[in-house]
C-alpha cells in the first residue's frame, strides 16, 4: 500500500514541476535580467548534480582529484570525449593502485 501512495506522490510532484510554469508564465519573457537566469538553470542543476558524483565516485578524493584533473588538461587541449574519458579513468586507477 505505501509504495502505491509514493508513486502517486511522486506523480503529483511531476505534474507540478511541468504544469505550474505554463500557467504561471502565460505571456513571452522579456526581462533580459530572468532570461539570461534561465539560460543557465540547466547548466547550474546539471553541474550541481555531476560534480559531487565525480569527487566521490572513486571512494578516495585523492584518486578522483587526480582523475579530475587528468580530463581537464585533457579537454583543455581538444581531445576527444571517448580519449579524456579513459584516461581519466585509468589515472585515477593508477593512482588508486600507487595510494
Amino acid at each position: 500500500m505505501s509504495i502505491a501512495i509514493y508513486i502517486v506522490v511522486m506523480a503529483g510532484v511531476t505534474y507540478l514541476i511541468r504544469v505550474i510554469p505554463f500557467t504561471v508564465f502565460r505571456k513571452k519573457i522579456k526581462s533580459r535580467f530572468f532570461k539570461s537566469f534561465l539560460y543557465y538553470v540547466p547548466y547550474a542543476v546539471l553541474s550541481a548534480m555531476t560534480i559531487p558524483a565525480v569527487f566521490y565516485s572513486t571512494g578516495n578524493i585523492i584518486t578522483a582529484v587526480i582523475g579530475t584533473a587528468v580530463a581537464v588538461v585533457l579537454a583543455y587541449f581538444d581531445l576527444p570525449l571517448i580519449v579524456v574519458a579513459l584516461s581519466a579513468s585509468a589515472a585515477a586507477l593508477i593512482a588508486d593502485f600507487l595510494i
